[in-house]
């Protein structure tokens, strides 16, 4: 077993599809099967289940995806660390990220790290934070942002910021609210929030909780910028992160209000303990970290007018 031949293997689980693993190996499929059939005889295992609508991993293939990875990214890593010893920042870093964070500053943050560092090489998803904290951990992710509760088993997570959630509703409502808004006076209104699937929900429950009431929602759903389009038109409210609420505030179509007491989410950067920081991951955080902060801070502004 070499190298070559674990690399070829990741690549045709990931891809599902002979012809397309081919294609993004740069190798013709002959050669592709060929290695992966000289694998299989050396480990004596079944790696992939064969049929019409291509390929998928056997259980002992899921194993030795597991095994291998890790592998191959720190094999990676090397070859990154030892490119930085001539001044150059290269790589590819693999991230996940809550709704909230990627949508207020993806655009900007990818052009900034393409100009600055033109060498690395970018993958993003966005996802659930304990999904996001599960790919880490199963090295699927180099890191992640996610919503920052104590978790147990959960790697250490490095902060971000602390952020201030806000009541929001229609600019063009009829009915008015104090510049501060008490908790519990929630309960009159019309909610439109995230599902209890969402690390958001969670914060919002706990706080009902702890001020004696349980939410009852008007609607639930998870898309953050729907939320803003639904509270814009309609008669409904919605408690989100400031970052969340910034393009409805500044396009004018929403209205918010601090809470009383104040009700804060905190976000925070996860990477696998056992994994080597690159220079790369090291770079993406900094750019990351930096948009989040300022995009926090301008959206905390627009709610304090």
């Amino acid at each position: 077993m070499d190298l070559k031949q674990m690399q070829y293997f990741l690549c045709l689980a990931q891809e599902r599809n002979v012809t397309r693993a081919a294609r993004r190996l740069n190798i013709v499929q002959p050669a592709l099967s060929m290695q992966i059939a000289k694998l299989e005889t050396v480990l004596g295992k079944q790696l992939f289940f064969r049929t019409a609508q291509g390929m998928s991993l056997t259980p002992a293939g899921e194993e030795f995806e597991r095994l291998v990875a890790p592998i191959i990214k720190d094999i990676d890593r090397a070859r990154e660390e030892m490119a930085r010893l001539d001044g150059k920042v290269a790589g590819r870093v693999s991230i996940g990220m809550i709704n909230s964070a990627a949508q207020s500053i993806l655009p900007v943050s990818t052009l900034r790290i393409a100009k600055a560092y033109p060498d690395i090489e970018l993958s993003i998803c966005e996802g659930y934070s304990e999904t996001m904290l599960e790919w880490v951990l199963a090295g699927q992710l180099d890191l992640a942002i996610v919503n920052a509760r104590q978790r147990g088993g959960a790697p250490p997570m490095q902060p971000i910021l602390d952020e201030e959630m806000m009541l929001a509703h229609a600019a063009s409502a009829e009915w008015t609210l104090p510049k501060q808004v008490s908790f519990p006076a929630i309960r009159k209104l019309d909610l439109v929030i995230p599902s209890r699937r969402h690390g958001l929900r969670r914060i919002l429950d706990e706080t009902a909780a702890n001020a004696g009431f349980a939410l009852s929602p008007r609607l639930e759903m998870d898309t953050l910028p729907a939320i803003c389009g639904i509270v814009a038109s309609t008669s409904m409210a919605t408690i989100l992160p400031g970052i969340a609420l910034r393009a409805a505030l500044e396009a004018g179509t929403i209205r918010a209000h601090r809470l009383r007491p104040a009700l804060t989410r905190s976000i925070a950067w996860v990477s696998n303990p056992r994994r080597v920081m690159s220079s790369a991951m090291q770079a993406v955080m900094e750019i990351i970290s930096d948009d989040l902060k300022t995009a926090a801070e301008a959206a905390s502004r627009l709610g304090r007018k």
